[in-house]
């Protein structure tokens, strides 16, 4: 095999693997989209229920929350403590929820969502509450 034979088949390879990264960049920037959508509706079906509840008449049981996803059970949080300030450990505390680091990084990541979203913000490093 000569050098021009061997920088085409380079050549050829790059051009292949080009191609490949931007398929994988637009299947990302797709589900991304879908992702954000999706949990935007998560959001909306959680503060429905929320207002359903409410004007549910005295006495009623609300409907259980043990069921929900844990990003229905944080978005219900912080609709029922609209003005208190969460760590995100301490989300986990009253959740429920494990305090390992790969847990806690994965709540970190759903808080950054809801913060883009605009359904929270963020007052302090680490700190979350919903917006007013």
């Amino acid at each position: 095999m000569n050098v021009c034979e061997l920088l085409r088949l380079l050549q050829a390879e790059h051009d292949e693997t080009a191609a490949r990264v931007d398929n994988l960049r637009e299947q990302i920037a797709q589900l991304t989209t879908v992702l954000a959508e999706t949990e935007a509706r998560l959001t909306e079906l959680a503060a429905t229920r929320k207002v359903i509840d409410g004007l549910a008449p005295p006495g009623h049981e609300p409907a259980p929350v043990e069921n929900a996803t844990v990003y229905q059970r944080i978005v219900t949080m912080f609709n029922e403590h609209p003005g208190k300030v969460f760590r995100v450990r301490d989300l986990h505390e009253h959740l429920g929820l494990p305090t390992d680091e790969p847990s806690i990084n994965v709540t970190r990541s759903r808080l950054g969502r809801l913060v883009r979203q605009g359904l929270l913000e963020q007052p302090g490093r680490g700190r979350y509450q919903k917006r007013t």
